[in-house]
């Protein structure tokens, strides 16, 4: 059983996500280079896997201007440092409708004083709002 995690880490690791959500963050290589741990990992919800330098690269060459709508965050500390963090997401279309519903995962951990994203799993989701 994990302990309960600080009273902001929910906050603070939903922020950090968050941001990657955000095409200005997504194209700027030192905030991603800050945000993404040096042995990130992924699997999107298609089923393909990534490493680091194949997100970095995909990030930095989107010029899509997708807006991510994500609730319902919650952190889970697994031990000091380690975080689980999860959540629904979707994306907004011109017409106010949402799209590609996706439960997703993340482990995040702690670096010095930096949070970092170790590893992010999207699952494709039904309709989740």
């Amino acid at each position: 059983m994990s302990s309960l995690p600080p009273p902001d880490l929910t906050a603070t690791l939903a922020e950090l996500e968050s941001s990657l959500h955000d095409p200005r963050i997504r194209r700027n290589e030192a905030q991603i280079n800050t945000l993404l741990h040096a042995d990130f990992e992924e699997i999107g919800r298609s089923g393909k896997s990534w490493h680091r330098a194949a997100i970095i690269e995909m990030l930095l060459s989107d010029s899509s201007d997708v807006q991510v709508v994500a609730d319902r965050y919650v952190a889970t500390e697994l031990q000091p440092g380690v975080a689980l963090l999860t959540y629904r997401a979707a994306h907004r279309q011109a017409d106010q409708s949402l799209t590609r519903h996706t439960l997703r995962s993340s482990i995040w951990v702690r670096v010095g004083e930096q949070w970092q994203m170790r590893f992010h799993q999207g699952t494709a989701a039904a309709e989740v709002w």
